[in-house]
């Protein structure tokens, strides 16, 4: 049997992903979580055969679960099953430790395929997310953000989603003085002088949607 645990914000949408997977009949949810916080605790107490994660969650991102996922067990199966899949993002997310991603636009089945490919220690992208890896281009912006480390593109993601570093720090459990030495790092490695430009980087490439980021951008 398969045991997942299951990470999506949206209680209608994490039954019904439940649902199907338990109808496969070899898959068992054995925990369900709404954030990144409650996903990691999840991952402690049931140590789940494969985890199942969205990447836009409350507070810290499914890039941050995976990274402290992966820094407890280096073994964890870990597959990302979302509909942000930007070139940058799914390379962010492999470099954290992903096992897998695949778009919430797949049918239905591929998430079972998914599951038990990364279940049995493999690697599966869906299709169009293969085509999105395979096909891109090399860009000058995105070699830069993959120096980013899984920490600093966190910062940089919650920054750009318009938290102040007090917030941030808050979120990531540290220090607002180690926050404010990654903002200043991160703005060296992106080369950006304002949180404008450094947001304006981030909707460019798809790390954080609009709606989050108007109220920096005047």
């Amino acid at each position: 049997m398969i045991n997942v645990l299951l990470v999506d914000d949206h209680p209608i949408v994490r039954s019904g992903y439940a649902r199907l997977l338990e109808g496969g009949h070899d898959i068992h949810i054995v925990a369900e979580a709404a954030d990144a916080d409650a996903g990691y605790v999840a991952f402690i107490q049931c140590a789940p055969t494969v985890t199942v994660t969205d990447l836009s969650l409350p507070g810290s991102s499914g890039i941050e679960l995976i990274r402290r996922i992966r820094a407890r067990e280096s073994a964890a199966r870990i597959l990302v099953f979302s509909v942000h899949d930007e070139p940058v993002v799914v390379d962010k997310a492999i470099q954290s430790g992903a096992s897998g991603f695949i778009s919430k636009r797949s049918a239905p089945d591929v998430l079972l395929e998914a599951v038990r490919a990364v279940a049995k220690g493999e690697r599966y992208f869906s299709d169009d997310v293969r085509r999105v890896v395979e096909l891109r281009t090399p860009d000058a912006e995105r070699e830069v953000i993959n120096s980013l480390s899984p920490r600093e593109f966190e910062v940089f993601r919650l920054l750009a989603q318009g938290l102040s570093v007090a917030e941030c720090a808050q979120t990531l459990n540290l220090s607002q003085k180690t926050v404010a030495n990654y903002q200043a790092l991160i703005k060296e490695k992106l080369n950006v002088t304002t949180s404008a430009a450094l947001v304006h980087l981030a909707l460019r490439l798809g790390i954080v949607p609009g709606d989050r980021s108007d109220r920096l951008i005047g």
